[in-house]
């Protein structure tokens, strides 16, 4: 067995590795890693202590200077690979005659593909985790990937994880791996042994998977760029990622971050209400104690300052795609509590109700969240988001709940399904608060696209654009009591 490597036409580090650190400590920045500059000069000196020998050495060392967060950690991972490569070039597995160095191998056979399935098998059969294997499965993935995965772009040569995934007919590969595990147990496996080994296969899968696609990542980057690679295949932090794009897992994901948000704004709030404190100039008594100093204000007279915190109104939308927005508000809001002197929350479909009582000091809240669409009468039409009705069952049932105290704050998209909006329901609500704000997770383009009612709503209520947690957070800062 040789390995043909066949280093790129462009080199590695053009700078130098000063200005490879460099250049990787900004591709962290633009993807929302905060990395200053003493662990830029700290990542320097853990790469002059390290040096390259190690290249898992050097990813945790690196790691441990820039990071400040656990949970972006899957994000550095992603850029460490692409800015510090296992390998360059090519690494085709060729019999020892076939080693010719060919630029373009001949796709691998069927019976290429099968011989390589099998010690896939046996490789995976015989090492509980596939990261410590040696160099064979590394090679095996990237002659599947070299012979499968290639392709011709409209920028160039690349390569696809899908045309190789494919090629290795994984569905197939993770049968006769299960069949395997199960062999020992015999004819008749225990129902806790099947599980345990349904489990180890579907991992092991998972993890080839991710070989698959780094190997395709990292030759996609030496023929078309990294910054190309960067646009597509690097995991996105959870505060960044878009409610109304997330999947299951980047919404858990980005639940995870509502406690660090929620420390963030309560201290930036404490800070506010530190500098405020003294009260600001009242400029009537100041001007009238000038009299005694011929009317210049010499000494200056500041108003008490009268801390009160409002009571907080929430109305969310629960239907659709902007669940996921109005669940991690609510939880944002429930650990931001403290700042209001009440919290009553509201929840909507086509019809308002009250949910107050499902966010308990003692609830957990994920529960409380699922049991809005179960135990409150947030529907009684046909299921679809009906703001206007929504606004008027709200006043209807819950007339005394807006005061001069109230803050009210609304989230939802405003697609009302071209049913009437009721705009002026809406006007009375906001005239009852002392303030009114509108969360809308919705790019701003699209407002007032198809049955958005959006630019409607503007003309009554300050509408703010809340796409995903960072830019929540923002909002929140801004609107959050003094």
């Amino acid at each position: 067995m040789a390995i043909r490597r066949t280093r790129p036409a462009q080199p590695l580090a053009p700078h130098g590795l000063p200005g490879h650190l460099v250049g990787f400590v900004e591709a962290l920045r633009t993807q929302g890693i905060p990395v200053g500059p003493s662990e830029t000069v700290d990542a320097g000196r853990v790469m002059s202590v390290l040096g390259l020998g190690d290249r898992e050495e050097l990813r945790e060392g690196l790691a441990c200077a820039v990071l400040r967060r656990a949970d972006h950690r899957q994000t550095y991972d992603a850029l460490f690979d692409l800015w510090w490569p296992a390998a360059l070039g090519g690494r085709t597995v060729l019999a020892d005659e076939d080693a010719d160095g060919s630029e373009n191998p001949p796709p691998l056979s069927p019976e290429d593909i099968e011989a390589m399935r099998s010690m896939l098998l046996d490789l995976l059969a015989d090492n509980p985790d596939i990261g410590d294997l040696d160099e064979r499965l590394v090679a095996m993935i990237a002659a599947i990937v070299e012979a499968h995965g290639r392709y011709q772009s409209s920028r160039g040569p690349s390569y696809s994880s899908y045309q190789a995934l494919k090629a290795m007919g994984l569905d197939q590969l993770e049968g006769r791996l299960l069949a395997g595990l199960l062999a020992p147990y015999g004819d008749d496996p225990s129902p806790t042994q099947q599980q345990i080994a349904k489990a180890l296969a579907a991992q092991k899968i998972a993890q080839l998977r991710r070989m698959v696609e780094g190997e395709t990542k990292r030759r996609t980057a030496e023929q078309l760029g990294r910054e190309h690679v960067q646009t597509y295949g690097i995991p996105q932090l959870a505060e960044n990622v878009e409610f109304l794009r997330a999947s299951g897992d980047q919404l858990r994901q980005m639940r995870r971050v509502v406690a660090p948000l929620a420390r963030m704004l309560a201290t930036r709030l404490a800070a506010r209400r530190r500098r405020s404190r003294a009260g600001a100039i009242d400029l009537r008594k100041t001007l009238r104690k000038s009299m005694s100093t011929g009317g210049v204000p010499i000494d200056l007279v500041l108003r008490k300052p009268r801390p009160a915190r409002p009571e907080l109104v929430v109305l969310c939308d629960v239907s659709g795609s902007v669940a996921g927005f109005s669940h991690f508000t609510l939880l944002l809001v429930d650990a931001l509590r403290q700042q209001f002197s009440r919290v009553r929350v509201f929840a909507f479909i086509d019809t308002t109700d009250e949910v107050t009582h499902l966010f308990g000091p003692d609830a957990d809240l994920a529960v409380a969240i699922q049991r809005i669409t179960r135990e409150a009468g947030v529907y009684t039409r046909d299921g679809h988001s009906d703001y206007g009705n929504a606004f008027v069952s709200f006043s209807e049932n819950f007339h005394n709940v807006l005061s001069p105290r109230s803050s009210l704050l609304i989230l939802g998209d405003g697609r009302t399904n071209y049913r009437s909006p009721a705009v002026d329901v809406l006007a009375h609500m906001v005239t009852a608060s002392r303030h009114a704000h509108w969360l809308n997770p919705e790019p701003r383009h699209l407002w007032g696209s198809g049955d958005s009612a959006v630019p409607r709503y503007e003309d009554v209520i300050t509408m703010h654009e809340c796409r995903s947690a960072k830019q929540l957070a923002a909002v929140i800062d801004q609107l959050l009591p003094v």
